[in-house]
């Protein structure tokens, strides 16, 4: 099968062709770093390096951009509020740049622990303010900017086709506004650049040909993945919360300026659920891979956890889901690993896997493949290289697991090798005796495909 992809701009599934030759152009959102990313926001991050390791097993030459907003996202959706990243200064008393810096790096350190990819660029927003002024120029002269007394906004009326990714009923959210709009002229008009307060020095603040501020959320995507990709290019990705807002003003505009909708596809990873809530990290209630991490669950457990569900499904998480992707993940390493050296693949398996994967990333099916060759009668080592090339995907750094060594007396020894003799032998009441007197001794045995493993007990 070829690759086909959901087009959220569309709104359905359609063959997946790149723009030119074989190479592919993606855009990813990228955090705004003024604190920790949560889990919910990483399985976004997750669903796109699926989506690159698709492509790249497809033949394609990807190059992967992802910025990182280090100014510009007010905590409002109405343009008011406080810069994020001025907020998280005061939390934590570092300037903005120190912020920025820390986070930025915890973040990519969360991307490296989840065997997410990086990309080919990481740009951030206070590196290309020129690009974003040189932009919002472009539209002023285009006629689609208005000033007030905080700013100079876009004037979203003047596009007839605003808010078509969203399907947005635009006369009806003005109808229906509970915002303030201030001097907004209409309630979809967004920030393309604000002005400092009057009396306020921020610590990231630019001149410009408007008075000095700093430049709107929106326009740094929009001028960046141009920078870097080009007006018109083929995949957009992000969060299902971007649709409404973001994406749809980031293509507001490019179709202004550009006269594209800045991307061929439009992708989103859709959220993960806790007690039927989104999960949000500007509440400060939220679970981080070092949170789950001090539960006893490794980071890829998250990874495995994710790729059980498409990308397109919300997700609930519960600490026993995550328990059970645990179990799960450890039985296959240690199912892998019993198998030995690999040898020749099943090209069949793998047909029937990237079948999958090409529809649409369909990874709940995939594994499906996956599990159906683990219980499979085919040799062990065609089993162990048809597993690996689909870990190319899966991204399970299944090669390099290693069964756990405990350091393990003669006397137990013994008794467990009495124990597998008595299991052999179906002697069942000899094999549990043999079980507790090895429990007595401070060791617990696990029944594994590679056979008896011997851990200490807690």
């Amino acid at each position: 099968m070829n690759l086909q992809l959901f087009d959220t701009y569309e709104r359905k599934v359609r063959p997946f062709e790149p723009l030119v030759d074989n190479k592919v152009g993606i855009y990813a959102c990228g955090p705004t770093v003024y604190n920790f990313a949560h889990i919910g926001n990483l399985r976004t991050y997750l669903f796109e390096d699926l989506l690159i390791r698709v492509l790249v097993a497809n033949g394609y030459e990807v190059n992967h951009i992802i910025n990182i907003t280090d100014v510009g996202h007010l905590t409002s959706d109405a343009d008011t509020g406080e810069d994020k990243m001025e907020l998280g200064t005061k939390r934590t008393g570092m300037t903005a740049w120190e912020l920025a810096e820390f986070y930025t790096e915890a973040f990519q350190a969360d991307l490296a622990k989840l065997n997410i990819l990086a990309p080919s660029v990481w740009c951030k927003a206070t590196d290309h303010i020129s690009e974003q002024i040189e932009f919002v120029v472009d539209l002023e002269q285009k006629g689609y900017t208005y000033a007030t007394s905080d700013g100079l906004y876009f004037d979203s009326r003047k596009l007839k086709s605003y808010g078509h990714l969203a399907r947005l009923d635009v006369e009806g959210l003005q109808a229906g506004a509970r915002v303030k709009l201030g001097e907004r002229r209409f309630v979809t008009d967004f920030a393309l650049w604000k002005f400092s307060p009057p009396g306020e020095q921020r610590q990231m603040e630019w001149d410009s040909p408007w008075g000095r501020g700093f430049p709107g959320w929106h326009i740094e995507c929009s001028a960046m993945s141009a920078k870097y990709l080009g007006d018109y290019f083929d995949i957009h990705c992000g969060g299902e919360d971007h649709i409404p807002i973001h994406h749809t003003n980031e293509i507001a505009q490019t179709e202004a300026s550009k006269g594209t909708r800045l991307a061929n596809f439009w992708m989103h990873g859709y959220f993960l659920q806790m007690d039927k809530a989104k999960m949000s990290k500007s509440t400060g209630d939220f679970l981080t891979l070092d949170v789950i991490g001090e539960r006893g669950f490794s980071p890829l457990v998250y990874r495995y956890f994710c790729l059980t569900a498409h990308y397109r499904s919300q997700m609930s998480f519960s600490l026993e889901s995550l328990e059970a992707a645990k179990t799960a993940l450890t039985r296959l390493y240690e199912t892998a690993f019993s198998w030995g050296e690999p040898g020749t693949v099943d090209e069949g398996t793998l047909t029937r896997y990237f079948d999958c994967l090409n529809d649409d990333l369909n990874m709940p099916r995939a594994l499906a493949v996956v599990w159906e060759l683990v219980r499979s009668n085919l040799p062990g080592d065609v089993k162990k290289a048809t597993l690996l090339r689909c870990d190319e995907i899966l991204g399970l750094d299944i090669a390099n697991w290693e069964m756990d060594q405990v350091d393990v007396p003669d006397e137990v020894e013994e008794l467990v090798k009495a124990r597998e003799a008595a299991r052999a032998s179906k002697d069942w009441a000899q094999s549990d005796e043999l079980r507790d007197a090895v429990n007595k001794l401070g060791y617990a045995i696990e029944d594994t495909p590679g056979g008896a493993k011997i851990s200490t007990l807690d």
